[in-house]
């Protein structure tokens, strides 16, 4: 038997479709066996909160043993975890190939997906996670202007928190009522040149969060790609992605969109078309969630081995000696956050190498900012991503920054919110990376 493991981590498919992935007497069997590892390691104890939350029940217990902790209140620790990987893929080493087979965020996947199936989840985490439905409705032209200002006013935000749940201190991102999708260029006729060691063309699929929130970002990304005479196309007819409804345990409407997203771009991805988002969460999907949940479909890693972090993607072009670096202004220095959906991606510092190309001093922080998606709006865990969030409040402060940056521009306004909230910090402007590009080359 194997005594230690020092090879890459490697994960199983994920067998949701079996019914004995339900049976939850089962399911807490295996939440006991691997919080009896967890517990005997302690490694993965600064990470997030689930962690602390599993330790202290075991420690109040009395018997310092997992044996003295009623099964009910393991879910206490499901109810903490957020599924961002950062456990299985930097930490645990006993995760496979090791003989002890641990799949941590797995394994609470499957305990949220029975908390699911056994109506557990409130309306508002239902809601929430409908981000094509919620984004649709609330940049309606004339409604757009009405959701915002609510979001912004403090009676409306204490009866939303009453009604849904929604911590009232929460800064939320603003709807945009000109989608990404509808008003996206086209590309540029730009050949593919020859020369290129990596994928010459792109496929852009824009994301709910940059269609309805943030359309800025991709306007940005395509600027980028035609200042570099890189060509492209948008992904047509995309929906949500899933990672909101997996996060959820609702895995058969993570399979509703998979039906939709997967075929436009399989078709995509035969055609040589390396597929790009602007939000990490979302390339994490397609990349390595999407063939675990159906690895019967091969069409999902087909789509997989397409996906492309788009620093990534520059980074490469760069090397082919294909990337303009005709950078015209000064970024000065940037605090950088890599999101945990990034760093489980391990493609490296790619955001930061670009950054610097720009002749920019970066400084850049590795750790869980403690927003995740619907996470941290939520009223009950809001301040426990407040919490976990001021290490990286204060290091992202460091060195008074002329920008504050991030991968995820959900975890972008969640930093910008604790930094703003300390006086001592001050408040900083908060671009996301390919803006930080964008305005690097001087693009208008």
């Amino acid at each position: 038997m194997r005594e230690g493991n020092l090879e890459a981590p490697t994960r199983h498919p994920i067998e949701w479709k079996k019914p004995e992935f339900y049976d939850q007497t089962a399911c807490e069997d295996e939440l006991h066996r691997i919080y009896e590892i967890c517990h005997g390691c302690r490694r993965c104890v600064s990470l997030c909160n689930a962690f602390p939350t599993l330790f202290d029940l075991i420690d109040a217990a009395g018997d310092f043993e997992i044996a003295g902790v009623d099964r009910k209140d393991y879910w206490k620790v499901v109810d903490q975890c957020y599924l961002c990987d950062v456990c299985y893929m930097t930490k645990c080493p006993y995760v496979p190939p090791h003989q002890w087979n641990l799949d941590f965020p797995h394994t609470m996947l499957r305990a949220k997906a029975i908390q699911y199936k056994t109506g557990k989840m409130k309306f508002r985490d239902k809601l929430l996670t409908s981000t094509e439905l919620v984004g649709t409705l609330s940049s309606i032209p004339v409604v757009v202007h009405v959701v915002n200002a609510a979001n912004k006013n403090g009676p409306a935000r204490a009866v939303l928190q009453k009604v849904l749940g929604v911590q009232k201190e929460r800064q939320l991102p603003e709807f945009d009522s000109a989608h990404f999708r509808a008003h996206a260029v086209a590309s540029k006729d730009h050949p593919v040149r020859d020369g290129a060691k990596s994928i010459g063309k792109v496929a852009v699929f824009s994301t709910c969060y940059v269609n309805y929130n943030e359309p800025g970002i991709g306007h940005d990304l395509l600027k980028l790609l035609d200042h570099n005479e890189l060509p492209y196309v948008l992904v047509q007819g995309e929906t949500c992605c899933g990672m909101p409804k997996l996060e959820l345990g609702d895995l058969d409407t993570v399979e509703k969109y998979k039906e939709r997203n997967i075929p436009l771009l399989h078709e995509l991805a035969q055609q040589g078309y390396a597929i790009m988002t602007p939000v990490p969460s979302c390339t994490l999907m397609f990349k390595a969630e999407l063939p675990l949940l159906f690895a019967d479909d091969p069409r999902c890693k087909v789509v997989s081995e397409a996906m492309v972090d788009p620093f990534e993607y520059f980074v490469l072009r760069h090397k082919d000696g294909l990337l303009k670096t005709d950078f015209k202004q000064d970024l000065g220095k940037v605090s950088y956050h890599i999101p945990c959906h990034s760093r489980v991606q391990n493609v490296g510092r790619k955001t930061e190498e670009m950054l610097k190309l720009t002749g920019a001093t970066v400084n850049t922080v590795e750790r869980c900012a403690g927003h995740d998606g619907t996470w941290g709006v939520k009223e009950e865990y809001y301040a426990l991503s407040m919490k976990i969030g001021k290490p990286v409040f204060r290091a992202m402060a460091k060195d008074e920054p002329d920008y504050v940056s991030s991968d995820c521009a959900i975890a972008g306004r969640h930093i910008l919110q604790g930094m703003n909230e300390a006086e001592a910090l001050g408040r900083k402007e908060k671009q996301h990376p390919l803006s930080l590009l964008r305005i690097a080359y001087g693009l208008e």
